[in-house]
């Protein structure tokens, strides 16, 4: 089996045959949950600067990496976490990386009223570039997930604006750049383990390390990467509010080529105070309390409440000990 590469610059320009593109992404949704992306626009030499930023920044001795430590991030939960800080279901992850989100000044109204997952970035001091790239590469991202939302909502059979007027008026964006030293031979640990996404969509980019596996009805599946193309995939949520007709499949990765291996993770999620009520879809079959089913025993079909709600619960089992600071 082999992941679909499907052409989204229909979606980018809203051209007349963008709902073929929406019913190539619609059949990747319902079969594998994944798909490779081409026709993004997204500047090569953007891409170019901030890996060399980012290759940059791991370069550097722990004690300079700490000075942006998540821990003085506070309620934003942003900046740099060490390997084997984050946990996927109770396991150490062979990776370290750095939270971004939307920069928001002290003065926001989500700042000040102390909403998690909210505030201002943290940067090294002597490394302006990767602001600058983290800023630039984010709102390019930011614009092309809402492209792509677009045509999922058409390969719905819904308006192209639904997802923007409904769930991501004020979408929740996390972008996250990953570091995965290379496995030692034997090494059992994985960089990160069986694991969906929390939110609606995510668009990776990654080196040409490879690692990332997907599983299949058929088993585990190598997802190597596409010259020129990101791999794109739907988490929970999405699967919640179709009833389970598009699913978030579990992914993992381990890092065997020998070598560094850097990712870049951009999570473009609900509103934090959106509700997350399933759309009314009557043509497709609703799939409940599907736990026996998920890496987590958890069904996303008992979800209720906000999204932010929902993602508290699962963010705080990666960091428990943030968590509790919170």
């Amino acid at each position: 089996m082999r992941l679909p590469i499907v052409d989204i610059a229909p979606l980018r320009r809203a051209a007349p045959d963008r709902v073929d593109t929406a019913r190539r992404i619609g059949e990747a949704c319902r079969q594998s949950g994944f798909f490779y992306a081409r026709g993004h626009g997204i500047d090569p030499n953007l891409i170019a600067r901030l890996d060399a930023q980012a290759r940059r920044f791991f370069a550097s001795d722990l004690c300079a990496k700490l000075e942006i430590a998540m821990e003085r991030g506070g309620r934003a939960w942003r900046g740099y976490f060490p390997v084997g800080a984050e946990l996927t279901a109770g396991q150490a992850d062979n990776k370290e990386g750095i939270y971004f989100g939307v920069d928001l000044p002290a003065d926001h109204p989500r700042v000040r009223s102390a909403l998690p997952l909210h505030g201002a970035n943290l940067y090294p001091a002597g490394q302006p570039e990767l602001r600058a790239a983290v800023d630039e590469y984010m709102a390019a991202l930011s614009a092309l997930a809402n492209a792509i939302m677009e045509g999922i909502a058409l390969s719905l059979g819904l308006p192209a604006a639904t997802f923007a007027l409904r769930y991501t008026r004020e979408p929740l964006i996390l972008f996250r750049i990953f570091h995965y030293p290379a496995a030692q031979a034997g090494d059992p640990g994985w960089g990160v383990g069986e694991h969906t996404d929390y939110g609606f969509l995510t668009i990776l980019r990654t080196d040409d390390a490879g690692g990332l596996q997907v599983k299949a009805p058929s088993g585990w599946i190598d997802v190597p990467p596409v010259p020129g193309a990101f791999v794109c995939n739907i988490g929970d949520m999405l699967e919640r509010i179709t009833g389970g007709f598009y699913r978030s499949t579990p992914h993992r990765v381990r890092n065997t080529s020998g070598a560094e291996r850097l990712s870049f993770a951009f999570f473009f999620d609900p509103d934090y105070e959106a509700e997350v009520a399933p759309l009314r879809l009557p043509s497709h079959v609703t799939r409940e309390h599907d736990r026996a089913e998920r890496w987590d025993g958890e069904s996303v079909h008992d979800a209720a409440g906000t999204y932010g709600e929902y993602l508290l619960r699962k963010v705080g089992r990666v960091f428990p000990e943030l968590r509790r600071s919170l």
